[in-house]
């Protein structure tokens, strides 16, 4: 029986330039470190596994994001590299957001870019998709007053 979902990874060259965009996001880094071993290769099925890692999570706690470098052996590139919505694998990864404008404005100084459009969903929610670092798609939701 599943717990919980303790986090996401996503493997990144310029791993700053992620924990930079994830926090402006309004995630909190949790920590940082770098990984080898033995039991490392064996858990990822590589062998020479060096990797500089750190775990970044949202405000309440309960979602994480696990960011990954790989110095040995050198991360290889998914085709096409800025894949369009209907991809097949993991598309996107969706935070709830405040102030979906504030946030978008804060991303966009990370070199965030819009995917589509910023849009409203009936009475419930603006939306937008944006691409970060790696090509990495984030969704963004602004829930709506119920007014």
């Amino acid at each position: 029986m599943v717990k919980r979902m303790d986090n996401v990874l996503i493997v990144v060259d310029d791993l700053a330039a992620a924990i930079a965009f994830f926090v402006a996001l309004g995630l909190e880094l949790e920590g940082q470190t770098t990984v080898e071993g033995a039991s490392v290769d064996q858990l990822v099925g590589l062998d020479g596994v060096r990797a500089d890692i750190a775990v970044v999570r949202t405000p309440d706690g309960h979602g994480r994001v696990e960011l990954t470098t790989f110095h040995t052996p050198k991360a290889i590139s998914a085709e096409p590299r800025n894949a369009p919505a209907n991809t097949l694998g993991m598309g996107r990864i969706m935070f709830a957001v405040e102030d979906i404008e504030d946030v978008l404005a804060r991303l966009r100084t990370h070199g965030a870019e819009l995917v589509g459009e910023l849009v409203r969903y009936g009475d419930s929610y603006r939306l937008c998709y944006v691409r970060g670092p790696e090509g990495i798609i984030v969704g963004l939701a602004e829930q709506l007053d119920e007014r």
